[in-house]
């Protein structure tokens, strides 16, 4: 076992996180990204927190120009060779930043945000009014958040503080009138343990619609 303690800063606990694995992600998309965006028309996107790419490929194959972000190189490097194997190379793009630090210029047709959740430092109210602030008129902000632990997971192994379905929306303190709710529910899905219990994990998902007539 290795007792080495854990790096602390964001930059380095979640590269040494992918180091640590020749994958960490299962490559597919999220299912609630393709249920919430599988009937928009492609125009650009930010993938916040984009991970090993799952979620920027699945949206370029569908003619989407993506733009992923992570913290971690090694994710964006295993993101872009996961684009190229995917034939879409031409339309994803990747960008290091540790968000609430530094954030991608330009504004989106669609801004997604999946579990951009971290047990070390993340300013995520900061991050999410800058991904709501990203969307450009007529656009769509998708955020999916955890709402608490898996029910298998007795001894949480590190203290969270999980959002609520109302205190998102309200933490993002959106302009009144310039926003339309199409998406804010929980959704329980089945989550199984590393060690093969069966169990469940709700989640908290919201699908912001920008008017057209904002900003």
């Amino acid at each position: 076992m290795n007792s080495a303690p854990q790096p602390t800063r964001p930059a380095e606990f979640w590269e040494a996180r992918y180091r640590d694995s020749d994958r960490v992600w299962s490559g597919r998309p999220n299912d609630l990204l393709v249920r919430e965006v599988s009937g928009l028309t492609p125009g650009t996107a930010l993938d916040l927190g984009c991970g090993e790419g799952g979620d920027a490929v699945w949206l370029a194959a569908r003619g989407w120009r993506v733009t992923g972000v992570d913290i971690s190189a090694t994710a964006l490097d295993r993101a872009a060779g996961h684009a190229a194997d995917a034939g879409v190379a031409d339309r994803t793009a990747w960008e290091r930043h540790e968000l609430g630090e530094t954030f991608p210029e330009g504004s989106f047709d669609l801004v997604s945000a999946h579990y951009l959740q971290s047990p070390v430092a993340l300013d995520q109210r900061t991050v999410l009014r800058r991904a709501a602030g990203a969307v450009a008129p007529g656009g769509t902000l998708l955020l999916v958040l955890h709402a608490g632990w898996p029910s298998w997971q007795t001894c949480p192994p590190f203290d969270a503080e999980f959002p609520t379905l109302d205190g998102v929306p309200a933490e993002l303190a959106l302009p009144e009138g310039e926003w339309t709710v199409a998406t804010q529910e929980t959704v329980r899905r089945p989550s199984l343990s590393p060690e093969g219990v069966e169990g469940h994990r709700e989640d908290h998902v919201w699908r912001l619609l920008r008017n057209p007539a904002a900003g």
